[in-house]
């Protein structure tokens, strides 16, 4: 029972749970670790928990026959809310900017709400819309911290380039196995994007040469179980942090 509930408030969407920590994670640790640092990242995750909830709903409400199917996710939507404005209201008093940039996010929720109104959260845009707000933790993780935009821009822009791609990879990998369309396109991603790489440093080069290896790889194994696949992201997202902050620490 209790796993069940578990599974029910907690989504099981392993990759995305690596989206949400690694950027924050490294913006932590290129700039100065702070206290403030264990507020901000319950209140992240637990933003990310509430718009789950409500997604859920908006999706249900519309498409469910059965009213309990969305009303089940009225509950952890309205606690996870709950939980969160504390710790909201006593960061956007110790940093106010932090308002801004909840306000910045606000569009890319919306696209994934729209998405899931319409039960089309697999659309390859919805994925593109989650990893902007994801990735722009690592600037204000950096900013908390006492850094600065300039030294935050570039390693952001890296975790965008990691993550939108793999949006990208996983399709390839699952929904869109199938797809020989999905799988250039993939590649193709890639390819540009070590191309950027190598303007930025050698060793971000070398980590998205990596991931341009995967998808000519991983794909050509065939059927490749999803928690593999899973396991693989979530390597490269802590292997990304690993170069992230010394290149740009």
């Amino acid at each position: 029972m209790a796993s069940r509930a578990v599974r029910r408030w907690l989504p099981q969407q392993h990759g995305a749970w690596a989206m949400l920590v690694a950027p924050f994670l490294a913006g932590m640790l290129i700039a100065a670790p702070t206290p403030w640092d264990a507020v901000l990242l319950p209140a992240w995750l637990l933003g990310y928990l509430a718009a789950y909830h409500l997604q859920q709903w908006l999706r249900l409400d519309r498409l469910s026959r059965n009213p309990k199917a969305a009303a089940r996710h009225v509950r952890p939507a309205l606690t996870f809310a709950a939980a969160l404005l504390p710790l909201a209201l006593a960061l956007v008093v110790h940093a106010p900017w932090l308002l801004l940039a909840a306000v910045c996010a606000l569009p890319f929720l919306a696209v994934n709400c729209w998405y899931a109104r319409h039960n089309r959260e697999r659309a390859l845009l919805n994925g593109l819309a989650a990893v902007v707000p994801a990735c722009g933790m690592l600037p204000v993780a950096v900013l908390l911290g006492g850094g600065t935009a300039g030294q935050a821009w570039r390693p952001a822009l890296v975790c965008l380039l990691y993550f939108a791609g793999t949006v990208f990879h996983v399709k390839t990998m699952i929904r869109e196995r199938d797809s020989l369309t999905y799988l250039r396109a993939s590649r193709a991603y890639h390819a540009g994007a070590l191309v950027v790489a190598c303007f930025l440093s050698p060793w971000v080069a070398a980590f998205f040469a990596l991931c341009l290896l995967r998808t000519l790889v991983v794909p050509a194994l065939g059927r490749v179980p999803v928690p593999v696949v899973g396991a693989i992201e979530v390597a490269l997202s802590l292997l990304l942090v690993g170069v992230l902050v010394p290149v740009y620490g």
